[in-house]
């Protein structure tokens, strides 16, 4: 069963990358006492996720933290050096933080994943955006299809603030 608003995330830990290297973040350092747009690509430099959706992130950031948003984190079931190379390529590393979730336990355990075997890809995530205060989905925007992002899009975060 997958999460639902008005559920709290839960306990779960992910991998980021800082200038001392790979680090541990728990879902309580990420989103206790905060408000934070997390959205989840299904994988780092696909299409989709790179020409689409992580872009609509960065353009509307600062849009997003005007309406009360303390933070904007990304999730995918890549490899913190994925991410990492990921948020260089793409300028957005001061703008959200990336949360790797290389074995997809998070994934798993909020309902949310997609086999992608049949492309090669494995266990990935579904495409979303959720609106998270204080460990609370407030919104959750789930796309029908992997490849579109429309309803997990930065505009209908922002629309639903």
């Amino acid at each position: 069963m997958s999460i639902s608003v008005g559920d709290k995330l839960p306990e779960a830990t992910f991998l980021t990358m800082t200038s001392e290297g790979p680090t541990q973040m728990s879902t309580a350092d990420v989103f206790d006492g905060r408000k934070v747009v997390l959205f989840a690509v299904p994988g780092a430099f696909t299409p989709t996720c790179h020409m689409k959706h992580l872009p609509g992130f960065v353009t509307h950031a600062e849009a997003l933290k005007s309406k009360g948003v303390d933070s904007i984190a990304c999730v995918s079931v890549n490899d913190v050096f994925v991410l990492n190379a990921w948020a260089d390529q793409t300028g957005s590393k001061d703008v959200m933080t990336f949360l790797a979730d290389g074995s997809a336990n998070f994934t798993k355990a909020i309902g949310m994943e997609l086999d992608a075997s049949g492309v090669g890809l494995g266990i990935r995530s579904q495409r979303y955006a959720m609106l998270v205060d204080d460990g609370i989905v407030k919104v959750l925007n789930v796309e029908e299809v992997a490849s579109t992002a429309e309803a997990s899009s930065a505009e209908k975060i922002l629309a639903a603030l």
